[in-house]
């Protein structure tokens, strides 16, 4: 079958949830039996999100042939449960590097190189790219920003010459836009929705159909007004109304039939129905759990949320898994002291210490590990999180007051934590760390071993620094061992300790493998064995 193309563009205001929506229909189609997979592309001159501030952009998310993209990536894989690859992610740096890299090496000799043809076509050449890969049925494509921004000006004009070229039921423009709610007068406004849509014709395209972000649910009489002042029809304007949790809204959008319409627009069989009880049986156990924990994530970046959205997605598919609300508790590590510590972790039943860069904050995050493992408070340390735990334990239990981290102090004594061998000569920033999936050997009669069920994994990474395998026999001898190592380096990969309801490291990413149908198993177990060593009744919960 021919690819299909289903663009998703933004009007009014930027944070509206084209991810979500995106990933939702994504999600919808897949369980119509097609073939499906999604595209972010992004406006900004980054070649990609990994050198910047968390605070800036949100997560860096991590695919598993090793591409540092957009954190919507996340949401694809957790919706679609299928991965993404470096393909499904596209920046404007990428895309003037790659023109301006062809110009040099003269291929475009003796021509004006320009936004158009040279950029659009490069941006087209990126979108067919991915759908001739796999072979897909439906490609959906994100477009980052908002309508009439400067910087997706080459993404529309892009969007307006592949819908001309794909032709007649091939191609398909979504455009999502807010329906203001003014409290004082009572009124749903679609003035800016009108004004988005006018200016996406502007530029020469029509959107098909219209995604209506909403406080209050859409009367027939508005959604009439829209359809006759935006040209679609009235069964085109689907709402999307505010809801407590982003997996409610595939449902939302089935109930309104938007998979249908988007089918019988590109002429294709609605004959299948999606079976959606999978995921409404894992909506009923979110909204109705048995338990609840308090689980402390300590971190640099707990001001912005997003900055740890794979890792709270995570926990939210671990505890639901469990019957159990998972109630985050956000920690400052930089607010962490000796003498507020036990302010700070009272009635938490678990501990994670955060992925992270940088020497701000280490010492707070020192202290939570330290708190665990001496209180007996279940822990897990993801990447930096590792490092922490084993910084932690040279310092307080091999009585090594020197150890510290490469990355924070070169000219330690006891560097622990160490710069890996080959990322000793790189001295460029991005896309040289560590990445993707690299392969685990599981150490047998470990704990991690239990809860994994097997000896080889694979599990995504980004990281330049490791622990230091000439310390690796006196943290054995003294009860935290390496049980997970990979087979071709003998890099360190897991770290655990023996005597403890659960003290866990590991150098790798394992949020990012969790998926709403496949809840990661250490984070099952973490917020499991959390539940046991602290859990409260279900008369005692309150649902927000």
């Amino acid at each position: 079958m021919k690819t299909k193309y289903v663009f998703i563009t933004g009007g009014v205001t930027s944070s509206l949830g084209k991810g979500i929506v995106s990933a939702s229909l994504g999600m919808l189609l897949k369980h119509r039996g097609y073939k499906v997979t999604i595209q972010k592309l992004d406006p900004y001159f980054n070649i990609d999100p990994g050198t910047l501030n968390p605070y800036e952009h949100g997560e860096c998310f991590v695919t598993k042939d090793g591409a540092e993209t957009d954190l919507d990536l996340g949401h694809y894989e957790r919706f679609l449960d299928q991965p993404t690859t470096k393909n499904n992610n596209v920046t404007s740096g990428m895309i003037y590097k790659t023109v301006i890299d062809n110009e040099r090496k003269g291929n475009y000799l003796g021509k004006t190189v320009q936004v158009i043809p040279h950029i659009t076509n490069e941006i087209k050449k990126r979108i067919k790219k991915l759908g001739k890969v796999n072979n897909y049925d439906i490609v959906i494509t994100e477009i980052g920003g908002t309508v009439g921004d400067i910087e997706i000006l080459p993404y529309i004009e892009t969007v307006r010459q592949l819908k001309w070229e794909l032709g007649e039921h091939n191609g398909l423009v979504i455009h999502l836009t807010l329906l203001p709610y003014i409290s004082v007068t009572g009124e749903i406004k679609t003035k800016p929705t009108q004004h988005s849509v006018r200016n996406l014709m502007e530029n020469g395209i029509q959107a098909d159909i219209l995604v209506c972000r909403t406080e209050k649910h859409i009367s027939k009489s508005i959604r009439d007004k829209l359809a006759l002042f935006c040209n679609v029809k009235p069964e085109h304007v689907i709402e999307s109304i505010n809801t407590e949790v982003i997996y409610n809204l595939p449902c939302l959008l089935h109930v309104q039939n938007f998979d249908k319409v988007v089918l019988n627009h590109l002429n294709l069989s609605t004959l299948i129905t999606p079976n959606l009880n999978r995921w409404k049986v894992f909506l009923n156990k979110y909204k109705n759990p048995k338990y609840e924990i308090k689980i402390a994530i300590v971190g640099k970046y707990v001001s912005l949320h997003d900055s740890y959205k794979s890792i709270t997605e995570a926990l939210i598919h671990a505890g639901t898994a469990n019957k159990t609300y998972v109630n985050i508790k956000w920690i400052s590590s930089g607010m962490i002291k000796e003498k507020n510590i036990k302010e700070y972790f009272e009635g938490i039943s678990g501990i994670l210490i955060a992925p992270g860069f940088g020497n701000r904050g280490i010492e707070g995050k020192i202290l939570a590990a330290k708190y665990a493992r001496e209180n007996e408070v279940p822990f897990l340390g993801i990447c930096l999180g590792m490092q922490i735990a084993v910084i932690e334990f040279a310092r307080n239990v091999l009585k090594i007051q020197e150890a510290e981290s490469f990355e924070t102090n070169p000219n330690t004594s006891h560097p622990v934590i160490n710069l890996m061998k080959e990322q000793k000569n790189i001295t460029q920033k991005g896309g040289t760390m560590r990445l993707g999936d690299w392969k685990c050997s599981l150490i047998e009669k470990s704990k991690i071993f239990s809860i994994y069920g097997k000896k080889e994994i694979l599990e995504r990474h980004r990281h330049r620094y490791e622990f230091n395998n000439a310390y690796l026999e006196s943290f054995s001898n003294a009860g935290m061992k390496a049980v997970g190592i990979n087979p071709e380096t003998g890099l360190v990969e897991a770290m655990e300790l023996d005597d403890h309801v659960f003290f866990l490291g590991v150098q790798y990413h394992p949020e990012y493998n969790s998926t709403v149908a496949h809840p990661h198993p250490l984070f099952t177990y973490f917020v499991q064995i959390s539940k046991n060593h602290k859990s409260s009744s279900s008369q005692n919960y309150h649902y927000v």
